[in-house]
Order: structure tokens, then C-alpha cells, then sequence
């Protein structure tokens, strides 16, 4: 057996314990606390990674094997999913390079390689370890990327919530700063629930809403138009002074829409008219 074939086989044999050694150098070098649940799941990813490492080695084989790009993905996407920050993979790699070297040296030494074989399987690790880092941080990015928009789809479903108060009547509150988009998505969501809960009055209440300009007042009154074609009657509550001026200036014709202090007196009101 040829001296690169025995240090593959070194580190197969022994994946774990050369595992643990190194993830205990580099949480040396890193010299911060770290929970023994991600301590244990570091010697099982560096012990994954070892096994590959020989793999390369062993069949002189220069391109990136499938199995590591797969694995680094999915270290990336189990990161992301534990809420993780992309820093933390960077900032363990410059320490990680270094003991990997550091270590891969002792073991080369140790079985007595040329320096030329040396100098190649150095050369296979930092190939391998950048690779590695690359389709971390994408896998990362990614799958936060796709965490980001099911939390931001969960919070536009919740941003236009057609509240049912009693039989064939709902409230929609509006909360929080008001701009064009979430304008658009109001129409787009609270609609076709409207029209899908059989409601036929819905009460669009303002109390909640911080800041609104013309522009976006008058697309929020919109929905009154949309609805009036529905067959739906709508009412306007907890519109403040500020607020109403606004919709004035967006040019929102209040002749055609009930406006009411508060949602109970707008409830009050559908009562004593059926």
C-alpha cells in the first residue's frame, strides 16, 4: 500500500476520534462557549467529511465528489432552519482551514509522505474546503431565502383578516403603517374572502392605521367601490381627523360610505336596521 493510500485509509479508519480532536482545536482557536448539541453535530459533520476527504485522496480524483456538494447543502439548509446566522459558518472556516492543515500535516508526516504528495493532498483539502464553504453559504441563502417568504406570506395573510363579528357581517382592521403595497394586498386577500364568507357588510376599520397619505387612502376606499359591485355593504370606523383629511385630499367621496366612531356603534347601527 502506497503512503497516500495509507493516510486515506487513516482517516476512514479513524473519521471520529481525528472528528473530535479537531473540533476541539478549533473550538480553541474560535474561544467561545458552545452548546454541546452543536459540539456533538460538528463530530458527526467532520466525521462525514473526513470519510470524503478519503474518498478523493484516495482515487487522485480532482473534481468534488457528489455526496460532499449534497452534504454541504444540506449543512447550509439545517443552519438556516435553526435560525443561524450565515456569519457563524464564516466565521468557524478561517480556524477550521487552519487545523485541518494542521492536522492532515501531522498525519502525512506521520506515514512518512514525499513532500510532493504532501503538497498534493494540502492542495485536495483547501480545493475541497472551499468548495464546501461555497455550497454551505448558497444552501444557506437559499433556504433563508425561502424561510423569509413563507414568514412574510404567513404576515400578508394575516395583514388583511376578514374578521366575521356576527351572521353575514365581518370586520377588516387595518393596523400599522399603511403604503401602496400593503394597500394592493388588502385588495387582493380581504375581497375575495369577502366574497367567499357571504358577508354582506363589511366594516373597515381605520383605528389601528399610524400613517396614510392621500394616495394610499383613496386605494384602501377602493375596496368600497369593489365590494359596492359585490353587493356588499361597507362601513368606515375609527377614522381620525388626520386620517379623514388625508382621504379628502386623495379625493374619497365619504357621500357614499357610512362612517361610524367605533366598530360596536357600527354594529349597533346593522342591528337597529334589520
Amino acid at each position: 500500500m502506497n503512503s497516500i493510500s495509507a493516510v486515506a485509509n487513516d482517516l476512514q479508519k479513524n473519521s471520529e476520534s481525528i472528528a473530535n480532536e479537531i473540533v476541539e482545536k478549533i473550538i480553541e482557536k474560535i474561544g467561545m462557549e458552545i452548546p454541546q448539541p452543536e459540539i456533538d453535530q460538528a463530530v458527526v459533520v467532520y466525521t462525514e467529511y473526513l470519510g470524503y476527504l478519503g474518498d478523493a485522496i484516495k482515487s487522485f480524483d480532482e473534481t468534488t465528489p457528489d455526496a460532499l456538494l449534497e452534504w454541504s447543502r444540506a449543512n447550509g439548509e439545517r443552519e438556516a432552519a435553526k435560525g443561524g446566522r450565515v456569519s457563524d459558518i464564516i466565521l468557524r472556516y478561517p480556524p477550521t482551514r487552519l487545523v485541518f492543515i494542521d492536522k492532515m500535516a501531522d498525519i502525512c508526516i506521520e506515514h512518512k509522505l514525499k513532500i510532493e504528495d504532501l503538497l498534493w493532498i494540502n492542495k485536495r483539502i483547501n480545493n475541497m474546503l472551499d468548495i464546501s464553504i461555497n455550497e454551505t453559504v448558497f444552501a444557506f441563502e437559499r433556504q433563508n431565502a425561502k424561510l423569509m417568504k413563507e414568514v412574510q406570506d404567513e404576515v400578508d395573510n394575516l395583514s388583511a383578516p376578514v374578521v366575521p363579528v356576527q351572521e353575514n357581517v365581518a370586520v377588516l382592521p387595518l393596523v400599522g403603517k399603511m403604503d401602496h403595497d400593503r394597500a394592493t394586498l388588502i385588495m387582493e386577500r380581504a375581497v375575495p374572502l369577502v366574497a367567499k364568507q357571504k358577508i354582506q357588510c363589511l366594516i373597515i376599520d381605520f383605528s389601528g392605521i399610524v400613517t396614510i397619505d392621500a394616495t394610499i387612502a383613496k386605494h384602501i376606499f377602493d375596496i368600497h367601490n369593489v365590494l359596492r359591485l359585490l353587493g356588499v355593504d361597507s362601513i368606515a370606523t375609527g377614522m381620525r381627523p388626520e386620517l379623514a383629511q388625508a382621504a379628502v385630499e386623495g379625493g374619497v367621496d365619504f357621500s357614499s360610505i357610512n362612517t361610524f366612531s367605533t366598530v360596536k356603534q357600527a354594529i349597533e347601527s346593522i342591528n337597529n336596521n334589520f
